[in-house]
């Protein structure tokens, strides 16, 4: 697929909302309707039919981030009860290997009839055989056993091609308790009309090792769902727009207690309209400078109509994997294999 042509108009758009918690079928229906307006405002704001629009949507979109919830574990015991939402909570992920099955064709599907390139965050179930292209074509080969969770970002073509599945490499906190490892072989930048993008989640954003692997990949338009909804969160992504002189669209949820299963166990004593996450999704130029957002205490779609040209130009006197990398003094060496249980 080849790369963006800097002549087309390029709309960048995060979707700040939240999924239909622990519902795969009533998330996927929500990302259809998400994505279709997404690229109906990203047009009609910028008085653009004929451009290249990127949609991100946030960390675990599909189809629940469990903030709050413990899963019942403490140091030496693990309650039932625990055990009966990890349950609930992996037959409601995503079968990803499973390019060809209904759940899959169906998120695939949101990014050809918008036609546009899409970035959404999944929590990946690997317990099911693979149908369509081989794993190794998008991201790890390791089936991941037979009950493990992945945190992943799923980059997607205009022609509903899966190009990337990057499974988060460092699940954070509590979240190791349900979510598996990934490995190096989800760190990629695909090709796709928009540009080079890559995906890269939550505090894997914090990695230095990480972002400079990426940014030796070429990336362009660096997508950063995430569950951080903190202040302090813009200024990273204005750190890593600089750094590696591309652009940066990072997506958060915005979720109310309303937004979660009656029964779920966190917030119990919380108002309906208590916000558990508060957003602050936002879009970053090369230079650093935010375009959009941050956007917090609501839902809602960012946009921005950006110039191609100015990646290139931004790198005239910084490219942090070329002329600024000083390899004479560092290097990094990345494994991009798979790593597998047998051989």
């Amino acid at each position: 697929m080849s790369r963006g042509d800097e002549r087309r108009p390029l709309i960048l758009a995060a979707v700040q909302d939240s999924p239909v918690a622990f519902d795969l079928d009533a998330s996927i229906a929500k990302l259809h309707t998400l994505t279709r307006k997404a690229a109906q405002e990203a047009r009609r704001a910028h008085g653009n039919d004929g451009g290249d629009i990127l949609v991100v949507f946030p960390e675990a979109f599909l189809c629940c981030y469990p903030r709050g919830y413990d899963f019942g574990a403490k140091v030496g015991s693990r309650a039932a009860e625990g055990r009966t939402w990890f349950r609930r909570y992996h037959q409601s992920s995503v079968p990803v290997a499973h390019v060809d099955g209904p759940h899959m064709t169906a998120i695939r599907a949101a990014a050809s009839e918008n036609n546009v390139t899409l970035v959404v965050g999944v929590i990946e179930r690997c317990d099911e055989p693979a149908s369509g292209p081989p794993m190794a074509s998008y991201g790890s080969e390791n089936a991941g056993g037979h009950g493990t969770l992945y945190c992943t970002a799923l980059t997607i073509s205009p022609q509903g091609e899966l190009l990337v599945a990057h499974r988060k490499l460092m699940p954070t906190g509590t979240e190791r308790l349900v979510w598996g490892q990934g490995d190096g072989a989800g760190l990629r930048v695909a090709d796709t009309p928009v540009g080079r993008v890559g995906a890269v989640i939550c505090w894997e954003n914090l990695m230095p090792q990480l972002r400079l692997s990426m940014y030796a990949k070429g990336v362009e338009l660096y997508a950063a769902p995430t569950a951080d909804c903190r202040d302090s969160w813009a200024p990273v992504m204005q750190t890593i727009a600089q750094e590696g002189r591309c652009f940066v669209v990072s997506c958060c949820q915005y979720t109310e207690k309303r937004d979660l299963p009656a029964d779920y166990p966190a917030f119990q004593d919380k108002p309906e309209d208590e916000i558990i996450t508060r957003g602050g999704s936002l879009i970053v130029d090369p230079l650093g400078n935010i375009l959009a957002g941050p956007l917090f205490d609501r839902r809602g779609i960012l946009t921005a109509q950006v110039d191609r040209n100015t990646i290139l130009e931004a790198r005239m006197d910084f490219d942090s994997a070329g002329h600024y990398a000083r390899p004479d003094v560092f290097q990094l060496v990345v494994d991009e294999k798979s790593k597998q249980v047998t051989m």
